[in-house]
């Protein structure tokens, strides 16, 4: 019997944790205890809600009652109107069979039925085959199907707790750099007087951090949006952790943002940090780092592991996580291609 390409009904729970098996199972192949996989109800939560900012869906490739293919696609609603990101993914012993290559023909063809005309997708691979990735199976699968290496990043991980001597040093020196910015933070949801603030300045981290030959537009500074993403954290099992520093009208200027997960014990992920352009010079990104760790580890001293990316090309944020003492792991390429209009 032929191999069978369907859509996944994230209720359906048998359907759901076999195509997550093959998705864990093929990320883990590559990099083993430094994989950073989305755990399976934390995918089930993003594709069971259904949010105005975004749509997620599921396939899988099933061969003789066998899930050997998982692929998935995201697309922006708000902005970025013609971008859909894809993944795929197939166990390692059924590799090298056409598998791969029919998803993910299937997924791009379900991106032109949508409008999508410019296809992005991840690929991370071992830190010692270099930034370009030459060998490791992600990249060449990508490069073998028309994607190009648009941006190389590099994974760090940072072990905790950091001491604090460390961590007063940087903030101490950081804080003479900006007295007349202050700083804040807290976990959970965002406080409703920076609401908009936070909408304004998270919108802009795609397009103000480095994106290499990546074509994006701005998110779409959306109130609502950020508190539908809260809500799909929630459901989750995800914890927030948030820093940002005000401008002396209030404005937040600047903010660092990092996730732990109940799926996940001991482990962190740091989300964004960005520091308006007309507020940079200060060392603000330092100190909301700084500031964002110290919270963390006041509230969760069971998080041991903090895990990051970082494009390569981004000498400052990279000379920041260097001083916290954060190390390279692996590698991360985002692919991209790009579609004929119609």
């Amino acid at each position: 019997m032929s191999p069978r390409i369907a859509p996944v009904d994230p209720t359906d729970d048998t359907a759901f944790a076999a195509w997550h098996h093959v998705y864990e199972t093929s990320a883990k192949h590559e990099l083993g205890e430094v994989a950073t996989p989305w755990q399976l109800e934390e995918l089930r939560a993003t594709m069971q809600g259904a949010g105005t900012h975004s749509w997620s869906g599921a396939w899988s490739v099933v061969a003789d009652g066998l899930t050997v293919g998982a692929g998935w696609m995201r697309t922006p609603l708000l902005d970025n109107l013609e971008l859909a990101e894809l993944d795929v993914h197939v166990l390692p012993a059924h590799r090298r069979a056409g598998t791969g290559s029919a998803l993910l023909a299937l997924l791009e063809d379900e991106a032109r039925s949508r409008g999508r005309r410019v296809l992005t997708g991840l690929s991370s691979w071992p830190y010692g085959a270099g930034p370009g990735g030459e060998g490791a199976p992600g990249p060449e699968f990508a490069r073998a199907r028309g994607y190009d290496l648009a941006l190389s990043e590099v994974q760090r991980v940072l072990r905790l707790p950091v001491d604090d001597d460390l961590l007063g040093g940087l903030a101490g020196d950081a804080a003479r750099a900006h007295p007349a910015y202050t700083l804040r933070s807290w976990s959970g949801p965002v406080p409703d007087d920076l609401l908009q603030g936070w909408a304004e300045i998270t919108s802009i981290l795609a397009t103000e951090a480095p994106t290499g030959d990546l074509e994006l537009e701005p998110e779409a500074a959306s109130t609502d949006a950020v508190r539908e993403r809260e809500a799909t954290v929630s459901r989750q099992g995800r914890t927030k952790y948030n820093a940002v520093a005000l401008s002396s009208t209030g404005e937040v200027v600047a903010y660092s943002d990092l996730a732990t997960t109940v799926h996940e014990p001991g482990r962190a992920y740091q989300w964004g940090t960005l520091v308006r352009r007309e507020h940079r010079g200060h060392r603000l990104g330092v100190a909301v780092k700084v500031a964002n760790l110290r919270l963390l580890q006041r509230e969760r001293p069971d998080i041991t592991r903090l895990t990051t990316y970082n494009a390569e090309v981004n000498s400052h944020m990279i000379g920041v996580n260097e001083a916290l003492g954060f190390r390279p792991v692996a590698r991360l390429g985002d692919f991209q291609k790009k579609l004929d209009r119609p």
